[in-house]
């Protein structure tokens, strides 16, 4: 890709890039990203941990897609805008597959297994009518991919799954010190 794009909202950029280079249907449905970007970026928090250490960039741009596929689905995206919902939910599949599908080609087994667990976490919390649950789950994680998971991240999950009362606190704080993007 030609961008040279950094800092926030890049990886949105990218993704862009990518999607137009694509053609397609996605590149027919691509609009322009917002001029600023979100107050708790996930892919720029997962790409500012170690574990993006030396391919931070890929890790926000397979992020982005994942987490835009997950707005298509529940939410206002960002950068694709689709004139009917069904077309919307095949975008955001086709996105978690591109997301998916980059990360698996990273060998990052462990990051797979927490997108995977963002993704159903946060359609149970939309199900339950928990926006606020469902947004936390994103940011802790995307934290876990860039940081690694904790047992406090891990028992916030299973909460959530227990349908108990506490489960957005717990996973507000499931993350010691959410991290600052590079």
């Amino acid at each position: 890709m030609s961008s040279t794009a950094t800092g926030a909202g890049a990886g949105l950029l990218r993704l862009r890039e990518l999607l137009q280079e694509g053609g397609g249907l996605l590149a027919g449905l691509l609009g322009e990203p917002p001029s600023e970007p979100r107050a708790s970026d996930p892919a720029a928090i997962a790409a500012s941990g170690p574990r993006a250490e030396g391919r931070r960039e890929e890790y926000e741009l397979l992020v982005e897609a994942i987490y835009e596929g997950y707005l298509l689905h529940y939410s206002e995206p960002r950068l694709l805008r689709a004139p009917e919902a069904d077309l919307g939910l095949l975008a955001g599949d086709r996105l978690y597959a591109i997301g998916l599908a980059r990360l698996v080609a990273l060998g990052d087994t462990p990051a797979v297994a927490e997108l995977a667990d963002t993704i159903s976490l946060s359609a149970l919390a939309h199900g339950a009518g928990e926006d606020a649950l469902a947004e936390a789950v994103w940011v802790a994680g995307a934290a876990a991919v860039g940081w690694g998971s904790t047992d406090a991240h891990r028992h916030a999950k299973r909460m959530l799954l227990d349908g108990d009362p506490g489960a957005l606190d717990a996973m507000r704080t499931s993350i010691p010190s959410l991290p600052k993007s590079p």
